[in-house]
């Protein structure tokens, strides 16, 4: 995209009277005046420090029990919190080899920090667009010090195992000796997937991440839950990480909100997920994982990203509508692809509607 229609698209996506995909616009003020309210209504009415007491606490203890887990700790990044989990379990395996997907976050969008700071030596668990399995990890060589599972696999369209799969992984894992870490950035959204207990699927895996400002719309913030031994552990990398930061207590707070608000709704976001991928096939569309598994997915259309984005703009200066997300360019030459993800302002539109304006701006 040039400078200049980028510059059309920045004017045009803040003209528009609505959106359908990630959150509602606020704000900064809205944001954070929700934050007060949220405060308020939760009864926070002490700070905490340096990530202690208040509502810190609070997030922690909610976090522990929802995943049944006998302890969790705040931190203000989920890229910090699983640092910390892998460095403590490699320190105590004493390897600092960890099976993980080609296409994890730490991997693809960390800048390289886990090995540079950590010393860790990744293993390819999977390759490409697939969930790993229980073969996958005993076929890698012994002495690894940790494997880490990714769910749902985001950059594979949030891909889930069945759950058979995961029982086995997890079970492959207990046999091999070796401590299976979650990335459960998106646990929240992938629960209705498996129609299972959160700390049902929390047992599966040693230790697991959760995010707060994904699909629960916190300010920021993450958690690691696991054994208490682990998470006090975890809590030094936090400090020696920068990660106790004076006051926590907004993201905390938001954190909270979250919980109590968006967690019951994930069920609908992705039934209203799975509705609007079989209106955008019948247009000639396609989508990823077809059916959805949670309330994103990818969607892949026989166009120039360009071409779409020239597209999209124009439809949101006429219709001062947001119909879509950014597209780019797909492995396969000729297809241009983008993520959709369903939360509460997807909810006010028919998905019908939706797919319509989807394949106007698409196809064209």
């Amino acid at each position: 995209m040039d400078d200049e229609l980028s510059e059309r698209a920045r004017l045009a996506s803040k003209a528009c009277t609505t959106t359908v995909f990630w959150h509602a616009r606020r704000t900064p003020g809205e944001a954070l005046r929700a934050v007060a309210d949220a405060a308020d209504g939760l009864g926070v009415d002490e700070w905490d420090t340096y990530a202690e007491k208040g509502a810190v606490a609070q997030v922690e203890t909610r976090v522990a029990e929802l995943l049944g887990k006998p302890a969790a700790a705040f931190f203000p990044s989920g890229i910090m919190a699983q640092q910390a989990a892998l460095r403590v379990w490699c320190d105590r395996t004493g390897s600092k080899r960890v099976a993980i997907p080609d296409l994890s976050h730490l991997l693809k969008h960390e800048d390289d920090g886990p090995r540079r700071l950590h010393g860790f030596e990744f293993d390819h668990l999977t390759e490409g667009r697939v969930t790993a399995k229980a073969d996958d990890l005993r076929r890698l060589s012994p002495g690894l010090g940790a494997a880490l599972v990714e769910l749902p696999l985001r950059d594979a369209g949030c891909l889930l195992p069945s759950w058979d799969e995961l029982a086995a992984l997890s079970e492959a894992a207990r046999e091999l000796g070796v401590p299976l870490h979650a990335d459960g950035a998106r646990i929240w959204e992938s629960q209705p997937f498996w129609g299972k207990d959160l700390a049902e699927i929390a047992a599966l895996v040693d230790s697991m991440y959760v995010s707060f400002y994904k699909g629960l719309e916190g300010l920021a913030g993450a958690a690691l839950a696991g054994p208490e031994d682990l998470v006090a552990e975890a809590r030094t990398w936090r400090r020696r990480m920068g990660g106790t930061l004076f006051h926590l207590t907004p993201y905390a707070v938001s954190a909270l909100a979250g919980l109590e608000q968006r967690l019951p709704q994930m069920g609908e976001y992705a039934a209203w997920a799975r509705s609007l991928a079989a209106e955008l096939t019948g247009h000639g569309l396609k989508v990823s994982p077809d059916p959805p598994h949670t309330n994103t997915f990818l969607v892949f259309a026989e166009a120039a990203a360009q071409e779409v984005a020239e597209r999209k703009v124009a439809f949101m200066e006429r219709e001062l509508v947001e119909p879509c997300g950014g597209w780019w360019e797909s492995r396969v030459p000729g297809v241009a692809e983008t993520e959709v993800a369903v939360h509460d302002a997807a909810l006010a539109h028919d998905p019908a509607q939706v797919a319509a304006w989807f394949a106007e701006v698409a196809l064209g």
